[in-house]
């Protein structure tokens, strides 16, 4: 049985932040919305609660009652977190004369406190809120405080419980991995063996038990997640498993050849499917995002379908879904009010009665590429740019035409290929291309023009939650910007998104 940390979910927009944290440390986790406290179990070692953006004196807020784990089994509050436990315990917590938000320094710390063990006196840490503990209750002590924030950190007499008024998981609380470390290891007693090899081993083992002699059914996008997955599979069922790569037309272009290939490297038992007509006829007329995804989604599964038919005795349905699509389906507050259509959770199984298996639906975006790696599958497809299920279809705002997809295409080549050529493509998470509903005048020889608008975008992140536009060097951008506008037939000016997420996203639709 897998040792764990469980973190139950207040609504911190940090919540996963604190997740990947503790899996750094070699430890599986997993979050709960603050409504599911876990029963008692040997394989919990500890629970962390997030921080949120209410205040413990909102009669609205999250209020579960902490009783039935605190004292019990080790807590540490962040936050929310700790206010939460200090109010429901009779201390009192305020608004504070201030909001209490950015970088501050522990001018306190009880070094001799586990919790607190090998942090470095006036060590600098990240505070992000409203209220303040201005009065603990009986049996808690102040271990940590800054020069405003008296209880910086607490610990609860008799109890392995804590609270800290800061945020260890960001980066800005520059020791902060040493005290979830003391935390989760010293404190809980994880022996940090949650590796990608043990990943991969008790995953094919839980497969072999899971599917036996079944076939299973699975859709490759030449991402890598479903490109993982099918790994997994494959290590486990080998030829028992069939996959299908549909070629929408709304690939980037030559993807369909090249992954392809690719894929019977890997010795993967693939066909591919041309369906680029009944793609461009599904969007003809569509201009609305969401009806696009939908359309889009619907002639997949058709496709898919259809295909998945033609192989007798299928009882599966392989998705390389992944913890954050898990996460974002099922909110604090319940499930998620719009989850994007495009998401592999939806539409397939229902349609097909078949039963699903999702490997990956534990792993972070980053843990998929680690174990990708250690599984050997080739850096082309590990180190691939995540690529949006609907294709260049949500990048090219507006109708979408057999036309403007093989304009965007040679756009996207172009800037695509100089990242690589020019050693940027690793260090940006994620780039492409967007045509723009925009015409614009321009000059080329003698001759006015009325073209096409195109924008670039480039970002920074560590898994798409949030992200940083790439400050990519202006000679380069102006290099890629000649070449398309040169070779490019309809396209008379670029431009370059410089918006980070929040407030804008990754993608423009």
């Amino acid at each position: 049985m897998t040792e764990k940390i469980i973190i139950l979910d207040f609504g911190s927009q940090y919540t996963q932040l604190i997740a990947r944290r503790v899996r750094e440390l070699n430890v599986y986790c997993e979050i709960h919305p603050f409504t599911h406290i876990p029963d008692q179990d040997s394989s919990i070692k500890g629970i962390i609660l997030s921080g949120s953006p209410c205040s413990v004196r909102d009669h609205r807020s999250p209020q579960p009652q902490l009783q039935a784990i605190t004292g019990k089994i080790p807590v540490l509050g962040v936050c929310y977190g700790a206010q939460l436990m200090a109010f429901q315990n009779g201390g009192e917590v305020l608004p504070s004369s201030s909001r209490e938000y950015g970088r501050a320094r522990l001018q306190y710390i009880q070094s001799a406190n586990p919790l607190l063990k090998n942090l470095s006196q006036a060590t600098q840490v990240w505070m992000s809120h409203g209220d303040t503990i201005t009065q603990l209750p009986a049996a808690y002590e102040i271990i940590a405080s800054t020069d405003s924030v008296k209880v910086a950190a607490f610990k609860v007499a008799g109890e392995e419980t804590y609270g800290i008024q800061f945020h260890p998981e960001v980066t800005h609380t520059v020791e902060g991995k040493v005290l979830l470390k003391n935390f989760v290891v010293d404190i809980c007693g994880c022996s940090q063996n949650w590796t990608p090899e043990i990943f991969i081993e008790s995953t094919v083992r839980q497969l072999r038990e899971k599917l036996g002699n079944d076939r299973v059914v699975l859709g490759l996008s030449g991402g890598v997640d479903s490109s993982v997955a099918a790994m997994l599979i494959h290590e486990a069922i080998g030829e028992n498993l069939y996959c299908i790569f549909v070629d929408s037309g709304l690939l980037r272009k030559r993807e369909f050849e090249d992954v392809l290939h690719s894929y019977k490297d890997l010795g993967l038992n693939v066909k591919g499917v041309n369906a680029k007509s009944r793609f461009y006829d599904a969007l003809a007329g569509i201009s609305d995002p969401e009806l696009k995804r939908k359309a889009i989604g619907r002639t997949f599964i058709d496709v898919f379908d259809a295909e998945a038919h033609k192989i007798q005795g299928v009882k599966w349905l392989g998705q390389g879904t992944i913890y954050p699509d898990v996460i974002e389906s099922v909110s604090v507050k319940g499930p998620s009010v719009t989850i994007k259509s495009h998401h592999n959770v939806g539409g397939l199984p229902e349609k097909m009665q078949l039963k699903v298996v999702e490997p990956l639906n534990t792993l972070f975006k980053d843990e998929v590429r680690v174990v990708g790696r250690t599984l050997a599958i080739p850096d082309n497809i590990i180190s691939r740019h995540p690529f949006p299920g609907p294709g260049l279809a949500i990048r090219i705002l507006g109708e979408v035409t057999a036309e403007k997809v093989q304009t965007l295409q040679e756009v996207d080549d172009i800037f695509i290929t100089s990242l690589k050529e020019r050693g940027f493509y690793n260090e940006v998470w994620q780039a492409g291309a967007i045509l723009l509903p925009v015409q614009s005048v321009g000059v080329m020889g003698d001759e006015r023009t009325y073209e096409s608008v195109v924008a670039l975008r480039a970002v920074t992140s560590v898994d798409g939650m949030t992200a940083d536009w790439a400050h990519l060097p202006h000679e380069f951008l102006a290099d890629v910007s000649s070449e398309i506008i040169n070779k490019v037939k309809g396209v008379n000016r670029v431009v370059y998104d410089i918006s980070s997420k929040p407030p804008a996203t990754i993608e423009w639709e």
